[in-house]
């Protein structure tokens, strides 16, 4: 993620870290490529261990979130913000993403990354699976993440452009299904959701482990495989100066024709290809 603040090539004023945790990301900006970062977190006691090493103590200052839709900045006030792994705990996606996109100054740039809807599959399908053949239902265990067309739906209706979204996905294996559970419950990452049970009983957890190394177990050693999935995007508030697409119907090349690309490109006069280049 902070590799890709620096892809952005220019300086920036103001800065917005949405969910900054301990300043893992804020942690990489350098004293001379902004004039001001602020770090926003619903957690006090993180914002308290926050420590800047590349910045001025007046370079940067941190305060508490208490609406997750609603930001202290002026409208088109912001040059860059970013947000990382913490959006998957955020009620409403559609009005923080909106709310981004009002701080933004024109051609302003957000960045984000999140959890997508592949991150843990093999958990939810094991407890899924344990708990149907133990108890006769399903509860909700794990918290839902969004799908890839999901965010690329909502940042455009919030009005950015010029979306990119990627995903990669990490894999990391556990020497059981009880490993994986406590370290989510470590990193605080472990089920929110409000109608939750409270507890699971002892015989379908056992089941669920028991399902969880059968279907996704090493074959090669003890232990499995927990999968998280990653989406980063990237989404630019609109400016007069971003390159616009083309009138519709003012293109010369029909598609059917691509394959013989070079072909009409000789015919129209607009490139010229050498033998070697052809060959």
């Amino acid at each position: 993620m902070s590799d890709r603040i620096y892809d952005v090539k220019r300086r920036f004023s103001q800065i917005l870290d949405l969910g900054c945790g301990r300043g893992y990301v804020s942690q990489n900006i350098q004293e001379e490529d902004v004039d001001k970062l602020y770090l926003a977190d619903f957690c006090k006691p993180w914002l308290d261990q926050i420590a800047l090493p590349n910045l001025r103590k007046d370079q940067y200052e941190t305060f508490l979130l208490t609406e997750e839709n609603r930001f202290p900045f002026g409208d088109n006030s912001l040059d860059l913000v970013i947000s990382n792994l913490s959006l998957h705990w955020i009620n409403n996606l559609p009005g923080i993403f909106t709310e981004v996109q009002r701080c933004l100054k024109p051609d302003g740039v957000f960045l984000g990354s999140m959890f997508g809807g592949d991150t843990l599959f093999e958990l939810r399908s094991s407890l899924q699976l344990a708990e149907n053949e133990r108890e006769g239902g399903l509860s909700p265990h794990i918290s839902p993440f969004v799908m890839a067309r999901d965010i690329g739906g909502l940042l455009t209706a919030s009005g950015f452009t010029l979306l990119t979204i990627d995903t990669d996905e990490i894999k990391i294996g556990y020497p059981s299904m009880f490993e994986l559970m406590f370290d989510l419950k470590g990193m605080a990452e472990n089920n929110a959701i409000w109608k939750r049970r409270l507890h699971l009983n002892r015989e379908t957890l056992f089941a669920a482990a028991s399902i969880y190394k059968e279907l996704y177990g090493l074959e090669e050693r003890e232990g499995i495989l927990a999968t998280y999935q990653i989406f980063y995007m990237i989404g630019w508030k609109p400016d007069k100066s971003q390159p616009k697409p083309k009138e519709r119907g003012s293109g010369q090349v029909s598609l059917k024709d691509i394959h013989k690309l070079d072909e009409v490109s000789k015919k129209k006069g607009k490139v010229k290809v050498t033998e070697s280049e052809d060959q």
